[in-house]
Order: C-alpha cells, then structure tokens, then sequence
C-alpha cells in the first residue's frame, strides 16, 4: 500500500500509458495520493501500454495499482484500434467520428474506476480526456464527464463521495506537454502509438497530434518514431 499523506485525499487516475494520462497523474499527485488504474481491452498496442503505465507508475512510485482486461470490447469489435482488419486511419479529422473511437470506452473504464474508487474510499476521479486537438470522441466531451457525475451520484451509497475530475479537457496538446514539462512527468516513458509497439509509426493520428503538441511546445518528442512528419 502507499504510504498515506496526511490531508491528501485519495484519488483513482486512469492511466492508458498515454501523454495524456501522464501529465493528468502528474497534475493529481500535487493534491491527492493515487492509486493507478489500467485497462486492457484488446487495443493493437496493449502489450506497450501496459509497458508504459508500469513505467510510469513506477516513476511516480504509486504502489496502488488495478490492471484489469475488458477485452470483451475486442470482440464487440466496431473500431480500428481493436479490430486488426480495420485500418488504422491515417487521417481521423476527417466529418464524422474517426474508426479510431471505441464504442462507449470511457463508460466501461469509468464503471470500473467508481467500482473501486467506492470500496478504496477514492474522493476522486482523474482522466485525461481533453476536446481540443483531440480526434473528437464523443465520450471525451465535457458534457460527457458532467453527466456520468451525476449517474455516479445516483448510483453508488448516500454517503459515497466520488466526483470525475477532467484537468487537461481544455488543453491544447502544446499546453499538455508544457505542463507536462513543467511539473517533470516522465513524458519519455509514454506510449501513444495506435499502431506499432516498437517505434511509434509517426502517421496514426495520435502520433500525428502528439508530434505536432511537442513541435509547438519548441521541444523534441523524447521517444522514437519510424517517421517524424
């Protein structure tokens, strides 16, 4: 168990292994203890995911760590981050919602956060969900998070107190890597990679976003890329 810092409440952070969940943990830990939530739900790169959150966790010395497998979502299929033979876009701002969107995820991540969150006693919530420069999912929406709080409120004991907390949703990917660089989150140890598990590919969207967030910052992207646009 961590060891307990008096006055600091407890809070569950998703971590993907992400830019994002990395710079949202480093933002939590300023005020909160944590405990370390990840999830494999059959994405292309799980394997280096799980690779990344371990590293990260490590870093951050968080010894309160769930790893669980909803890989059912790889059967329900639908999107290209779980479905080998659908192509992984390599433009997703195209109209409509990009094939990189998994159906309904956050949701299924979310329900497993409050799962624990309410037998831990977490006060909080964090995720790193953000709408700007983001591929447009609509479960990464502002008004998304301000009504799963509610369910929560509906949904879990009178006196449970759990409320999600989204500090990156107004970011541009600039912002999320100065901050990340300002409170010296281990940006080097994430993963963001939809296709490849070696060298980030440089071409998905997510690599796309990413590049162009450490481009704007005026720094290089510390990890490497079989093609740096």
């Amino acid at each position: 168990m961590q060891v307990e810092i008096i006055g600091k409440p407890l809070a569950v952070c998703l971590v993907s292994g992400g830019l994002d969940s990395c710079v949202t943990a480093a933002i939590a830990r300023k005020t909160c203890r944590l405990a370390f939530l990840h999830v494999n739900y059959g994405q292309l790169t799980e394997r280096r995911e799980l690779e990344a959150f371990n590293g990260i966790a490590n870093y951050f010395r968080v010894e309160d760590r769930l790893v669980v497998d909803i890989s059912h979502l790889k059967s329900i299929g639908g999107s290209a981050l779980t479905d080998p033979s659908i192509p992984v876009p390599l433009d997703a701002h195209g109209p409509g919602i990009p094939m990189t969107y998994v159906p309904f995820r956050n949701t299924h991540l979310l329900a497993i956060a409050v799962s624990w969150a309410e037998v831990i006693g977490a006060r909080y919530i964090f995720i790193g969900a953000t709408e700007v420069d983001s591929s447009g999912y609509p479960d990464c929406r502002k008004g998304y998070f301000e009504a799963f709080n509610r369910l929560i409120e509906e949904g879990t004991r009178p006196e449970t107190k759990i409320e999600v907390i989204t500090p990156i949703i107004r970011y541009s990917k600039r912002q999320v890597v100065e901050e990340g660089l300002r409170l010296n989150a281990p940006l080097h140890l994430t993963w963001s990679c939809y296709k490849n598990e070696d060298a980030a590919c440089g071409r998905c969207d997510s690599c796309v976003l990413r590049l162009k967030g450490f481009e704007a910052a005026g720094v290089i992207d510390p990890i490497s890329y079989e093609v740096r646009p």
